[in-house]
């Protein structure tokens, strides 16, 4: 069955691709826009689904993610899948976080696998809702955040920023035993075993992936 669709994606080569992807399985894109403000003035009243990148001009932020959510405040349950290239729970959650369902967030490489990217298109159309699994296991790495207590939160903080154990003893003026308990701690809570490799590597990541 054809369906309308409307495509925001600032990379001409991308848009292009998803384009021709769309039209040789029957769909009609209706509208290209590269930028969230054309997005915003997109005419949806008839549109089966959009299909926009997160980051897009003009502040090069979540500025398409932000005009796809404006745009289904106007029209509520409006289909809308996220294609970004970047893992990002928030956004992910955000978008998980939209009443009626009729949401997707895909990593850009799935686009390359065309009958799963068909498959999430036809699922977010009929309402359903499609996360990539790349996304899903760092949403649920990242929410292993919250079980830390305030202080553990400090430390992890300082640990990203570079700080080893001594200089996050002298900042918090607390003794190197209690630090390396607070770092015992964060490595248990994020599920990080004694035999994780780079486990202190893998807990900053985790950190900044929560404050990016």
């Amino acid at each position: 069955m054809t369906q309308r669709i409307v495509l925001a994606e600032d990379s001409i080569l991308l848009a292009e691709g998803i384009q021709r992807i769309l039209e040789r399985a029957g769909h009609d894109v209706v509208a290209v826009v590269d930028n969230a403000d054309a997005l915003r003035l997109a005419d949806v009243s008839d549109v089966d689904l959009v299909i926009t990148d997160v980051r897009m001009p003009p502040g090069s932020g979540d500025d398409g993610l932000r005009a796809a959510l404006e745009l289904r405040q106007g029209r509520p349950g409006l289909p809308v899948l996220v294609v970004s290239q970047y893992v990002a729970a928030a956004y992910a959650r955000t978008m998980l976080a939209e009443p009626g369902g009729a949401v997707g967030y895909l990593l850009k490489e799935r686009v390359g696998r065309v009958a799963d990217f068909l498959r999430a298109v036809d699922t977010v159309i009929a309402g359903g809702v499609v996360v990539d699994p790349e996304v899903v296991a760092s949403m649920f790495a990242t929410a292993a955040l919250d079980r830390l207590t305030p202080r553990e939160s400090e430390v992890l903080e300082l640990m990203a920023r570079g700080a080893s154990n001594s200089e996050i003893a002298a900042s918090l003026v607390v003794s190197d035993a209690a630090v390396s308990k607070h770092v015992a701690n964060i490595f248990a809570k994020l599920d990080l075993p004694p035999e994780t490799e780079n486990r202190r590597v893998r807990a900053i990541l985790l950190y900044l992936g929560r404050v990016s």
